[in-house]
């Protein structure tokens, strides 16, 4: 399975796994010209912007989770921020979450940490 597969399969297995946990799927892969949010779901009455990170087999290096840097941390800020601008939910509680996925022999292993991380904890952005 190559990279962009395995990041498919990956995907699939967090909405699928998200839904059973009561996340409500709003969109997926929302594009613009500054990137891309994996998926907007809502949880209760929490807009959540979701980052879902796929690896195979063992984590050998950096967990998928750990790979949710500064950097994509505040590109994943503004696309959230221009998401809810654009659709006038300003005023709605939002949170970022990261999706964490380990394709153990074709065998994916889910872990969601809710508020992986918040503007305050984004250099240049508070």
């Amino acid at each position: 399975m190559d990279r962009i597969s395995v990041g498919r399969a990956g995907e699939e297995a967090a909405v699928a796994f998200l839904k059973k946990k009561g996340y409500r799927i709003l969109e997926r892969n929302v594009r613009s010209r500054s990137g891309e949010i994996d998926i907007v779901a809502r949880h209760g009455g929490t807009v959540c912007f979701l980052e879902v990170r796929t690896r195979r087999g063992v984590a050998t290096h950096a967990l998928p989770l750990e790979s949710v840097d500064a950097r994509k941390q505040r590109r994943l800020a503004g696309l959230a921020m221009a998401y809810l601008k654009r659709r006038g939910w300003w005023a709605r509680r939002a949170r970022f979450d990261v999706v964490s996925v380990l394709m153990d022999e074709g065998r994916p292993r889910i872990a969601v940490v809710q508020n992986a991380f918040s503007l305050s904890d984004i250099p240049f952005m508070s």
